[in-house]
């Protein structure tokens, strides 16, 4: 049975969330299997996957293909999708974009920032995911946030009216720990941090981060679980040379 937008309410305070972005069928298998309760379908795949250097290249289109695949291989995790750069500058496109991201199988949406517009995604009947801090689709420089009073009351206010919008849980990005420990405990929707410290309830990060498959910029919060960018080009080296010897395929690999 998969898990609701409820399941992860009732978990803050009790069990600590894991949450990773996904972005293909085969991961979210493996993801799934492992027991990975929230796969975001995150458009960082823009980084990770399109080769582009910033967020706000992904489209609503690109967005739509991989939760669409995302959604196909789970069980048991709730697949939440990033709303793309440009598809919530109002109400009816940020309900009508949820609404499709939706139909290909994801069970909630997360916008960047904008409570107004989480709101009336919620009013719609839509499960929302909130993002504060490190806003990286309108960001000009990359960050943390939150580091002076006003801005660490800003980002204060508007965690709490996404709870009152109706969101389910919050994701806060690159804040400083004192700052995420603070809104944790004023807000009664989990809280999960990426670079926001050890007092959220949950701690997501981005899977070619974590399993050491993105080469590019890594940041101070991310912990690499493995290095497959190192094993896949062992792999590849190796498939080459066997080739190139006629060791590979062998009689075994061959149809009668």
């Amino acid at each position: 049975m998969s898990i609701s937008p409820d399941d992860i309410r009732k978990m803050k305070g009790s069990r600590p969330i894991a949450m990773l972005t996904c972005y293909d069928y085969s991961m979210a298998r493996a993801m799934d299997s492992a027991g990975i309760p929230l796969l975001l379908v995150g458009d960082s795949l823009g980084n990770v996957i399109l080769g582009f250097d910033r967020t706000r290249n992904v489209t609503m289109q690109d967005m739509l293909r991989h939760t669409a695949a995302v959604a196909r291989a789970v069980e048991n995790a709730m697949v939440v999708a990033d709303l793309p750069s440009g598809s919530y500058e109002s109400k009816q496109q940020a309900i009508e974009n949820s609404q499709k991201l939706l139909d290909v199988g994801a069970a909630a949406v997360k916008p960047e920032g904008k409570p107004e517009i989480a709101a009336e995604i919620c009013k719609a009947g839509i499960d929302v995911m909130g993002h504060l801090g490190l806003l990286p689709q309108t960001a000009e420089k990359l960050g943390v946030k939150g580091k002076d009073t006003a801005e660490a009351k800003q980002i204060m206010g508007d965690a709490i009216a996404l709870e009152k919008a109706g969101c389910f849980s919050l994701v806060l990005e690159c804040v400083p720990e004192q700052l995420g420990k603070e809104i944790t405990a004023a807000i009664g929707i989990p809280t999960i941090g990426i670079g926001a410290g050890r007092h959220c309830d949950g701690q997501v990060l981005v899977s070619y981060d974590m399993l050491g498959l993105f080469q590019g910029f890594q940041p101070r919060f991310v912990k690499r679980y493995a290095n497959l960018s190192e094993e896949i080009e062992n792999a590849c080296r190796k498939f080459k040379e066997e080739v190139e010897k006629g060791v590979f395929p062998g009689e075994q690999h061959c149809s009668k």
